[in-house]
């Protein structure tokens, strides 16, 4: 995140004496904020919306558990957000996550092994993203290495799954793709089955499908997406669902950029708190379906559900 280093927020704590419980809960509660100490009981952030609740929550929590707390707002001068920001500099925590993806093989005989340990470097790299404040080259170079490294991962787990293609996706006019025949690989996962669902209630509500056995076989005439060398696959950071929210203008719908997240997570890894749900739903479906154009309909009334619950809350 990128903030305006005009404004800074100073969090004044005596912690409770006779808790010790507390006092651990608030101090990871410094520490996951990425505070910067400026002496014993007084810790900095710059001020966001994010990390004014993060602190205030840090104050009740503290006030309820017998401490005193204040939590004040600076106005810096040049010299002093400088001096201030260069307290946030993350680079050597970068440099040590980066030493790590470098001993990192995601070729490696063990594959179970390995994808744990990715998944622990995404989580890392995740947690170092929320307090970096002023990201500079390290994240761009670690958000670069990671994504390699797990495009590799992924293409021994899911060997069929799509590479990942550089670029971005083209924006299309919806008018210019109705009454298509689209195509996708058969035995329908999360990406393709959403992408599919996608298609139908988004962007082409009379779509035609066809499941192929082989992408070498896909017609000629047929919208190919989520396999290498189809008009709508995986693009940059984004999985083939993701690729077509952008390509048809389709992400400034909120609640479809959250089922965006889950396929992602699910597809390639990250993070999505309903994820884990929606894995196993899906799994319960696959188990009771092989038919493609019943899991579809089956599971396009989930997606609906997660719609429906995404848009009203």
């Amino acid at each position: 995140m990128i903030v305006d280093i005009a404004t800074w927020l100073l969090i004044v704590l005596t912690l409770p004496t006779q808790n010790a419980t507390a006092r651990m809960r608030i101090w990871r509660g410094l520490k996951s904020l990425g505070c910067a100490a400026l002496r014993d009981g007084a810790w900095l952030l710059p001020e966001t919306a994010a990390t004014r609740q993060g602190l205030e929550t840090l104050v009740d929590e503290t006030r309820a558990a017998g401490g005193t707390a204040w939590l004040l707002r600076l106005n810096a001068d040049d010299a002093q957000s400088a001096a201030f920001s260069g307290m946030f500099d993350r680079t050597s925590a970068y440099a040590e996550l980066l030493a790590d993806m470098a001993h990192f093989d995601p070729l490696a005989e063990n594959v179970t092994t390995a994808n744990k340990f990715l998944k622990v470097l995404r989580r890392r790299y995740e947690t170092l993203m929320e307090q970096d404040y002023f990201p500079g080259a390290g994240k761009i170079e670690a958000e670069a290495r990671l994504l390699t490294l797990e495009a590799t991962l992924v293409s021994r787990l899911s060997p069929n799954e799509p590479h990942f293609q550089d670029g971005q996706p083209e924006r299309l006019a919806l008018t210019d793709f109705q009454k298509q025949t689209w195509a996708t690989r058969h035995d329908l996962w999360v990406d393709r089955l959403a992408s599919a669902w996608l298609i139908r209630r988004f962007i082409d509500r009379r779509a035609r499908f066809v499941w192929l056995q082989r992408v070498e076989d896909c017609p000629a005439d047929a919208l190919g997406f989520d396999f290498d060398g189809a008009r709508f696959t995986h693009i940059g950071h984004r999985v083939t669902f993701e690729t077509l929210l952008a390509s048809f203008g389709l992400e400034s719908d909120a609640a479809l950029l959250r089922i965006g997240a889950i396929v992602h997570a699910l597809d390639v890894g990250g993070e999505a708190p309903e994820a884990a749900g929606v894995e196993t739903l899906l799994k319960g479906l696959k188990a009771r379906i092989q038919d493609d154009d019943a899991l579809l309909k089956q599971g396009g009334q989930m997606l609906d559900d997660l719609y429906a619950v995404f848009t009203h809350p």
